[in-house]
């Protein structure tokens, strides 16, 4: 009787959101693990609401209410703005706080990254706890935060649902996490699909692989699918290994729930590059004249765009001009670390040059310089001497260890991946342009994430570093939305007549 009357309810629950979506209003979000907010980003732009957040980290939430929650009133935008940890925060507590009210009701789509630390396999008997008695299951802080974002897709029964995540969750201590969260899903009455998609090759300037599943409520009849490919490259050797160990446990031939991503027919144009991302961005000479000094940056000085005759490249316009973020003025976080020992080295070094490269470079450029002070002295340098220069020019790092650490752009070529650490060195993303000698800005990174220029971020630099590297790229999450929207609005008109015959 009381099975029955829970299914009951949820058929009411669905009906009312699928009414409400035939109505012409749009699909509701709740954004959990939402960092700076790339998800929310690309799903807005696929004509979805951001209706809430949740994230634990005090400026990444920030920012994400300044973007997304800014035209509503003081007190309310400042309740979005409150860090929420949600392996202690119940969904109606959140909804309750927000003004939203009861969580069943609140939202239609859940997206989120749940972090993939310590994930664990769980049993069908605790992922049918889960869908049976979903406000008695509480989370050990300490365990799997995949199975809170269960919990709130039992308490939430969204339409559908996205979750995003590294490759490694494939081949998680030889196990495969997403499908246990397919599994999951299956129990909670969801069709669920993942694939591991590189956003390469759907416009984002930046060779970034990550794992994406999407479900829908099996009332709803969608098949699972995923976007098509807008561009084409043959990906390094590098990420094809990542991928290949990724992909170890999965039988693509087996009707697994995994789904091939397309990467896209030759025909297709080539990938963004570096230079069409970041080439109208002003300069960056501080460091060139003296006048840049360490310390933390904060975002309160506008650069205006250079005033040039030309023609914007087709990114560098929707990065000015994203609907919604519009901007014609300039940006005020294209700041940059201070490295004054590695400028001659960042100038010299080639293009797609690695750490052992850029040793090399700054050995050669030390050996150099004692061969000048020599000459300008008309004496052999002591050994002291010629030390203490190897320690001002060369880096201290052996040359066997992290291979990949360093990195400078090539501008006819997307960029590696941007990790959440370059909040701490940046020197995996050395300047393509050698006149400027410098690694990558803040918004450099925005924008090889996809984060458009009017779109600003909390705190100050080092923590908007990790904030965009943390995050989705927004176009790719916008090309996923679109895939989402379509089948939602496809499928709203045909399931009355089956959420009537499911009662």
């Amino acid at each position: 009787m009381k099975k029955r009357a829970n299914r009951s309810r949820q058929t009411d629950v669905l009906r009312t959101k699928i009414e409400r979506l035939r109505a012409g209003a749009k699909p509701r979000v709740l954004d959990l693990f939402a960092g700076c907010g790339g998800i929310s980003l690309g799903f807005q732009a696929a004509g979805f609401e951001i209706a809430a957040a949740a994230e634990i980290d005090e400026l990444a939430v920030q920012t994400h209410a300044r973007n997304f929650h800014g035209h509503l009133p003081p007190q309310l935008a400042a309740r979005h703005a409150s860090p929420r940890d949600i392996t202690v925060t119940e969904p109606d507590d959140l909804t309750k706080d927000l003004d939203l009210g009861p969580a069943a009701e609140a939202f239609d789509v859940i997206v989120g990254g749940p972090p993939c630390q310590a994930y664990a396999r769980v049993g069908r008997a605790k992922l049918r706890e889960i869908a049976e008695h979903p406000q008695a299951f509480k989370v050990d802080p300490r365990g799997n935060l995949y199975l809170r974002y269960l919990h709130y897709v039992a308490a939430t029964q969204p339409l559908a649902l996205l979750i995003e995540n590294v490759p490694d969750v494939l081949n998680y201590g030889g196990h495969n996490v997403m499908a246990e969260i397919a599994e999951a899903l299956d129990v909670l009455g969801y069709t669920a699909k993942y694939s591991l998609i590189n956003a390469a090759f759907h416009g984002v300037p930046q060779m970034r692989d990550r794992v994406f599943l999407i479900a829908y409520r099996r009332e709803l009849g969608i098949s699972v699918a995923f976007p098509s490919a807008t561009n084409h490259l043959r990906l390094p050797s590098g990420y094809d290994g990542t991928r290949s160990v990724a992909l170890r446990h999965i039988d693509l031939f087996s009707g697994d729930d995994y789904v091939e991503a397309d990467h896209g027919a030759k025909t297709l144009p080539g990938p963004v590059t570096c230079q069409e991302a970041l080439g109208d961005l002003p300069p960056v000479t501080l460091h060139l004249e003296g006048r840049l000094r360490r310390g933390a940056r904060r975002f309160d000085e506008l650069i205006p765009y250079p005033r040039s005759r030309k023609k914007l490249s087709v990114y560098a316009h929707l990065m000015r001009n994203w609907p919604g973020f519009e901007n014609s003025t300039g940006v005020y976080d294209h700041v940059i670390r201070c490295l004054p020992r590695d400028t001659d080295t960042f100038r010299e070094m080639p293009n797609g040059a690695e750490y052992p490269a850029a040793h090399a470079t700054a050995t050669a450029i030390w050996e150099r310089r004692i061969r000048e002070n020599e000459t300008a002295l008309k004496r052999k340098l002591t050994a002291g001497e010629k030390q203490k220069l190897h320690k001002e020019i060369v880096p201290p790092y052996p040359v066997g260890s992290f291979p990949n650490r360093w990195w400078k752009l090539r501008p006819d070529w997307p960029s590696r991946t941007l990790m959440a650490h370059i909040g701490k060195d940046t020197y995996s993303h050395i300047h393509y342009d050698s006149a400027q000698a410098r690694v990558i800005s803040v918004r450099e990174a925005a924008r090889l994430q996809s984060f458009p220029d009017g779109f600003t971020f909390a705190g100050t630099m080092n923590p908007a570093y990790r904030q965009i590297g943390n995050a989705v790229p927004p176009i790719m999450a916008r090309e996923i939305a679109s895939v989402m929207m379509s089948a939602l609005q496809s499928s709203l008109f045909k399931q009355e007549q089956k959420l009537v015959a499911a009662e």
